[in-house]
């Protein structure tokens, strides 16, 4: 019998100048005659985490029904179509970020979210976070064990006697070792995809309309000639979806340099759009190709920080994110919360779209991807830390079961879902933060 199928590594890399490319998963990569659960194809769990400040209006967040096949909350309404990989957690807490200062909730919050630890005042030590255990375990043997990523600048007046890393970002490496967070698509892309020369030499190639994929060429040609028809159409698809995510950012410089007063060319990229929703879109497909790659299986993303001013007016509320969480419990306005609380679950529903359209081994991204959504507050206007608004999706590579409202007693800690989530990848720990025991999900 003769096997004439070509076999590539899982590990193989396009390189130019400046640009060393991964591929996606390829039919290519699992080697003639090899048993799934041992070849490239077996599959590689993604994990993700989001944080949104500033809490729900919680009756409209939670699920009318517990268990299998819930009632969809208002909310939560638009994620319906990846029902059978949801689950919604409710009656988790966090009473850890708690404290006689009540002021400070807002400095604790972002801190806690994935550590359940106690973020310390005038220091910096709050516990090495969720994430960062997840990328000890499965980001090791990526290009970058995890990714941070945000959409607004970095906080500079914090406030409270709490240092602006608590603030600024929701990923600890270790209890006194923040993770500074890109904001800058531009930033991002050159991070996962490379891009050499100096800053002049990025602007005059971006103006002629260059690609990073130009420096790959030839190895691409090459590449192709050797593939298999579906192979070939999955390597297009990627590069496509390159060239599209460059033709964007381009796009948002070609805004800059028709008002050239407006900015100065720094020496760092530049490229950021001023639209919420268009720059954490652009996020999004950029972080989907950074797991289509294996560029990286860890990732923390914040929509925004807390006391975040921004506002959203296509969800229908035109006021200021933190200032609409203080609604005085008055329900007109907790309605009109909700409004931004659902737009925001409308941009999770585009990520896992994303996801979903995405094949990766004998699945696809979301099937192999845990997306750990929420926030760690519950009511803004109270500033209380439970019950808070949680949901987990994806299938987590047949780790995680979907359709599901599981209500906790109350009074759970978070902690212990984060110590249940660690379970699902492999981590087994009798504690973390301040579990009080393994929240089984």
């Amino acid at each position: 019998m003769f096997l004439t199928k070509k076999h590539l590594s899982r590990r193989t890399f396009l390189r130019g100048a400046g640009v060393t490319l991964a591929l996606p998963f390829l039919d290519s990569m699992v080697g003639a005659q090899t048993p799934l659960a041992r070849s490239a194809a077996s599959p590689k769990m993604r994990v993700g985490c989001i944080y949104v400040p500033h809490g729900a209006t919680m009756d409209k967040w939670t699920p009318g029904s517990v268990g299998g096949g819930f009632a969809m909350s208002e909310t939560l309404s638009p994620l319906e179509k990846f029902r059978s990989q949801l689950s919604v957690v409710s009656n988790l807490n966090h009473a850890s970020a708690t404290g006689a200062d009540a002021g400070a909730e807002h400095a604790r919050s972002a801190a806690i979210f994935l550590s359940g630890g106690r973020p310390q005042k005038n220091a910096v030590r709050v516990g090495v976070t969720f994430d960062q255990v997840v990328a000890e375990k499965i980001g090791q043997d990526t290009p970058l064990p995890s990714i941070e990523l945000g959409i607004e600048d970095v906080s500079l007046s914090c406030g409270a006697g709490y240092g602006c890393a608590y603030f600024n970002t929701i990923a600890w490496r270790t209890a006194t070792v923040p993770l500074p967070v890109e904001n800058s698509p531009q930033a991002v892309f050159e991070k996962l995809f490379g891009d050499g020369g100096t800053t002049a030499q990025r602007l005059t190639r971006k103006r002629e309309d260059r690609s990073i994929l130009d420096s790959i060429r030839e190895q691409t040609i090459s590449l192709r000639q050797e593939l298999p028809a579906g192979d070939r159409a999955r390597v297009d698809g990627y590069l496509d979806d390159i060239r599209e995510i460059e033709r964007r950012i381009r796009t948002v410089l070609d805004r800059h340099e028709q008002n050239p007063d407006a900015i100065a060319v720094p020496d760092a990229p530049v490229g950021t759009p001023e639209a919420f929703e268009e720059h954490l879109k652009l996020m999004f497909d950029l972080l989907t190709l950074a797991y289509q790659s294996e560029t990286t299986r860890v990732s923390t993303l914040m929509f925004a920080k807390d006391l975040s001013p921004a506002s959203y007016p296509a969800s229908g509320n035109r006021g200021g994110f933190h200032g609409a969480s203080h609604h005085a419990n008055v329900k007109e306005r907790m309605d009109s919360f909700a409004l931004i609380n659902k737009y925001h679950v409308q941009m999770l529903a585009y990520f896992l779209g994303k996801l979903a359209a995405t094949p990766d081994g004998d699945g696809t991204l979301l099937d192999h991807s845990l997306v750990l959504y929420g926030s760690s507050m519950s009511n803004g206007n109270q500033h209380d830390h439970g019950p808070l608004p949680i949901v987990l999706a994806g299938g987590a590579s047949g780790q995680l079961q979907g359709n599901r409202h599981v209500v906790a007693p109350e009074q759970t800690p978070m902690a212990n879902l984060l110590l249940g989530l660690l379970d699902k990848v492999g981590v087994h720990r009798d504690s973390f933060g301040d579990s009080t025991g393994v929240l089984a999900i």
